[in-house]
């Protein structure tokens, strides 16, 4: 720092004063620059060469990229003649290509240390059973993500003021680092995950280590490049901790409506609306602990149970439990469900749900069952293959045996239909396709 002070304010008096008392030929500017670069350039290499901390390691790099070419050569008395003399850099290209490694080598193996004792704070935490904080109603455990997230973004900004070079490497490898580092985050999770079920709040630790995900998936998506495949494996890493605590938190509530769901077959339908208020009241008890999700995650969680509520309903229609031979009765059990999908609908709706596409199903069945015409029972079936491409013949079989009023060249013609109309193509979010027929 004395170095460059003294050779900037030395070449300023040079400048402006001493190099109009001689002649042009002289260069005498020329020759003070020469001499002033030269001795910091060896005292420069002197020091590059000797052992030095990490810290004198930036600094000597920052000189070297930074602070000499852009603070001093380009000062707006100097710059106008450094620009005759072309000085070069004050370290040979391979010595500092050498610093650069060690300063990356040791920048990566801090960073990565950090991000290791972080994690061990944040496992301890979990370990000691205390509720999470909450901030705006949502759980949060939110100092490990803001912690490596800070980490990565410090180190790379004090990368690129070194140098555009050094910066985009050390990003390269810090990128590679945090799909390592949420790799093992995963893997302490579900460690916590599988041995930790009795503790008191399980739960809320599971719901604050969700929404964590959606800063790190935040950060992914705002900051790398959609080519670059580390983000791939960071956002399927945080979709598979995701997926695996949305099936813990909904397991107790499935498990608690599938003796509901009997009851519609139990009783033919005949107290279908009592039985979609038991499964409406039993859900929305789960529901409200939910709320401590934050937003993204709430929707999904919702429209997870509101596919699931849908799906298990179907399921029940296929079971091959209720055959009705007469008009009049396949009329009040159309009914029966067009009801019991208004009802689950403007549930799910108020709830948050935006599976809008799950909406159709329940009505375009019952519709199937009130038709007696055959044509219009086709054309409500191709329709319905038209919204869910996954629909196979064994699921329409299934659920046109409560038809029992349709002959078998009827039922083969309805089938061979749905044949012709279905797509090969599964859609991104199935809905028949996971309902697997016994």
């Amino acid at each position: 720092l004395h170095m460059g002070k003294t050779m900037k304010e030395d070449l300023t008096v040079v400048a402006k004063y001493i190099k109009q008392l001689y002649p042009p030929e002289f260069k005498v500017f020329s020759m003070y620059a020469e001499l002033y670069h030269n001795y910091f350039a060896s005292q420069a290499k002197k020091n590059a060469e000797s052992y030095l901390e990490d810290k004198d390691i930036y600094l000597l790099l920052s000189w070297v990229h930074n602070i000499y070419p852009k603070d001093m050569r380009k000062d707006h008395v100097l710059a106008e003649e450094l620009e005759k003399v072309k000085l070069g850099s004050l370290l040979p290209s391979s010595l500092s290509k050498d610093l650069e490694k060690k300063y990356l080598d040791s920048e990566e193996a801090t960073i990565k240390n950090s991000l290791t004792k972080c994690l061990d704070k944040e496992i301890q935490r979990w370990k000691e059973d205390q509720e999470p904080e909450k901030l705006n109603g949502h759980f949060q455990s939110e100092l490990l993500a803001i912690f490596v997230i800070q980490s990565i973004y410090s180190g790379q900004t004090r990368a690129k003021d070194i140098s555009a070079s050094v910066g985009e490497e050390l990003s390269r490898r810090l990128w590679k680092e945090l799909p390592a580092f949420l790799k093992s985050y995963k893997d302490a999770f579900e460690d916590f995950k599988e041995k930790s079920k009795k503790h008191r709040y399980y739960k809320p630790t599971l719901i604050a280590n969700i929404n964590n995900c959606w800063n790190f998936r935040d950060y992914a998506e705002k900051n790398m490049s959609e080519k670059d495949n580390n983000k791939a494996i960071i956002l399927s890493t945080l979709g598979d901790i995701e997926s695996s605590v949305f099936d813990v938190l909904l397991q107790q509530l499935f498990v608690q409506l599938k003796p509901i769901y009997k009851k519609f077959t139990e009783n033919k339908w005949d107290s279908s609306n009592e039985v979609m208020n038991e499964i409406i009241k039993t859900t929305s008890k789960h529901i409200s602990d939910f709320r401590t999700l934050k937003d993204p995650f709430y929707h999904a969680i919702i429209e997870k149970i509101h596919a699931r509520l849908v799906k298990e309903y179907i399921v029940r229609l296929l079971k091959r439990k209720v055959s009705l031979k007469t008009p009049a009765q396949q009329q009040t059990l159309a009914q029966h469900i067009s009801k019991n999908a208004a009802d689950l609908e403007a549930f799910c709706t108020s709830n948050g749900s935006q599976a809008t596409w799950l909406n159709s199903a329940l009505p375009k069945l019952a519709e199937i069952i009130r038709l007696q015409d055959l044509g219009a029972i086709k054309i409500e079936v191709a329709t319905l293959a038209t919204i869910y491409p996954d629909i196979r013949k064994r699921h329409l079989e299934a659920f046109l045996h409560i038809k029992a009023n349709l002959s078998r060249s009827e039922l083969k013609s309805i089938l061979g239909y749905l044949a012709d109309s279905t797509a090969s193509a599964l859609p991104e979010a199935p809905l028949f396709s996971s309902i697997h027929m016994s």
